[in-house]
């Protein structure tokens, strides 16, 4: 297998763009942890992605957030279901419009999507840099939606809070009250439609995106030194 075969997801540019704390090094700590899993992944087919109550939920209310988007906007969006790539890096970028790109956030609750007003997540700048590189496009949105978290997870929630209060009925008065304030943290129905996105304009940079190229190359080279050679020699 060729290291210089492997395609970097810009889902996960973020941990190689990092800096590396040293000068002399070329690429960073957080870069090397997330190359060995990029090796893994690529030599035995495995997947590290965490299949937590976030990612389930992002999963699962994708198309109500795409609906809550589109009626936000007062048009209808199509998701993309076309993942582009170039000689360095893949994606698929949920919105891709004549002249932007729009990658959608769905908010595990209001809290986390009240946070996204305080700074620009930086995993996400340079997702949407690289969308921006693999589309063309000169401007990029991110777009965080608060849409309802699926009973399924509520209910888990439910149980799992019945087992760390150390109860077996459901009817005590203090379970029941937590549960209630668990409803509200799920539900947003009550909430304005204008009050539940967030739009975060991020426009191209093109030197940024050249930057991202030549980290992939040396994250290529270290990977092609130190994991399909090195790893591998007894």
């Amino acid at each position: 297998m060729d290291a210089n075969n492997i395609l970097f997801r810009c889902s996960s540019l973020g941990y190689i763009m990092t800096e590396p704390k040293s000068k002399s090094e070329a690429i960073s700590e957080t870069a090397k942890t997330h190359l060995i899993d990029v090796f893994v992944s690529n030599k035995y087919g495995r997947n590290t992605d965490v299949f937590n109550r976030y990612t389930a939920k992002g999963m699962m209310v994708e198309e109500d957030s795409l609906t809550l988007y589109s009626r936000f906007k007062g048009k209808f969006y199509k998701k993309n279901e076309l993942r582009i790539a170039n000689g360095w890096i893949s994606g698929c970028p949920d919105i891709i419009l004549n002249d932007l790109v729009v990658d959608i956030k769905s908010s595990w609750d209001i809290y986390t999507f009240f946070r996204n007003t305080a700074k620009l997540n930086k995993q996400y700048y340079w997702q949407l840099q690289g969308y921006m590189a693999l589309t063309g496009k000169e401007t990029s949105k991110l777009a965080y939606c608060l849409v309802n978290t699926p009973d399924i997870l509520i209910q888990d929630q439910k149980r799992k809070l019945l087992w760390q209060m150390g109860l077996i009925d459901d009817t005590d008065k203090t379970y029941e009250e937590a549960c209630s304030e668990l409803d509200k943290l799920a539900v947003y129905d009550d909430i304005p439609l204008e009050e539940k996105v967030i739009e975060i304009e991020i426009k191209r940079n093109d030197e940024d995106i050249e930057k991202i190229y030549h980290r992939v190359d040396q994250c290529r080279e270290y990977m092609d030194k130190h994991l399909f050679k090195s790893i591998l020699i007894p």
